[in-house]
């Protein structure tokens, strides 16, 4: 049987933060230190602290749902909207080669956080998947989440 292994993923699985990353977020006093780019009317878009490559980013509603079923209109609409910004804003940075956008719903679907539904927006390029993380524990992010977070967040700025 082949598996999925993901070490870099470990700190989150072993010790999840308490409450829910996607209501506490925009709360906070600091959106630079929560890796935050955009406040939408009914959206917020961040950086992802576990970052599968390069430039992942996660969009999540406001509100506190946790299956896509529950999104109102509004709230859908914003939600993919926002993801087609994100991908014509990674094109011009990072310039991928293609994406994986997809929401892990429920424990069962591999959520993390299973209460606040989200969607992942990720960067791929061919070739980027390589031995580092099964050889070396290591996964290999061309930039740091500070330096992409700058970028980033002067892109997201010119509306």
């Amino acid at each position: 049987m082949d598996r999925l292994w993901a070490p870099w993923r470990a700190a989150l699985l072993l010790k999840p933060p308490k409450g829910c990353i996607f209501c506490a977020i925009p709360r906070a006093s600091s959106d630079r230190a929560n890796y935050l780019l955009w406040r939408g009317p009914k959206t917020l878009v961040l950086l992802n602290l576990y970052p599968y490559s390069n430039g992942h980013l996660l969009i999540a509603p406001y509100r506190h749902v946790a299956r896509i079923k529950d999104l109102r209109a509004a709230e859908a609409s914003e939600l993919f909207g926002e993801a087609r910004r994100a991908t014509t804003i990674l094109d011009r940075l990072l310039k991928p080669e293609g994406y994986n956008l997809g929401m892990n719903i429920g424990r069962a679907g591999g959520a993390a956080f299973a209460g606040h539904a989200h969607l992942h927006v990720v960067p791929r390029w061919i070739g980027d998947t390589n031995f580092m993380p099964v050889v070396h524990e290591t996964k290999v992010v061309g930039r740091s989440l500070d330096a992409l977070y700058d970028e980033l967040k002067k892109a997201y700025s010119k509306r």
